[in-house]
């Protein structure tokens, strides 16, 4: 790949995780916003244009607003690069919006593995502890209890 095509990716990639490249290529990691620097990571991830992304806790530390932002990006990066994401959260709920397919590992043991409506649905009470905050303060209830 020439200077120029390498270039020319790189331009393409911040684009695509809605920054404007003149702006961030002339800045420090330090100038940077939090959410900016969590794109130019996202950026720089997609610029080798990979099969499989994994997203470690994507959105921990991001406020409200960027925590939507970043969630709506990795669906719409997932679609349009045709990627598939394995994504890693504590976030329930927003890794529920964002994905097809979950796996649930509690304990160092295999809970769950199935759609987001059956997630929600299932009878398992570790998961229902993660779905549910009330069923959450039972748990924590029954674990004290003991």
């Amino acid at each position: 790949m020439t200077r120029h095509q390498a270039s020319g990716r790189i331009w393409e990639a911040l684009e695509k995780v809605n920054l404007e490249p003149r702006e961030v290529l002339t800045k420090t990691p330090a100038e940077l916003s939090g959410g900016m620097r969590k794109r130019v990571g996202i950026a720089r991830a997609i610029v080798g244009r990979p099969r499989i992304l994994l997203w470690d806790e994507p959105t921990t530390g991001l406020d409200p607003v960027n925590t939507a932002a970043v969630e709506r990006l990795i669906m719409r990066l997932s679609d349009e690069l045709r990627v598939t994401s394995v994504i890693v959260t504590h976030d329930i709920q927003g890794g529920l919006e964002m994905c097809d397919r979950v796996t649930m590992l509690h304990g160092g043991k295999l809970q769950f593995v199935g759609d987001p409506d059956a997630f929600r649905a299932s009878d398992n009470p570790v998961v229902r502890a993660f779905v549910n905050r009330a069923a959450a303060m039972a748990a924590l209830d029954e674990i004290e209890v003991s």
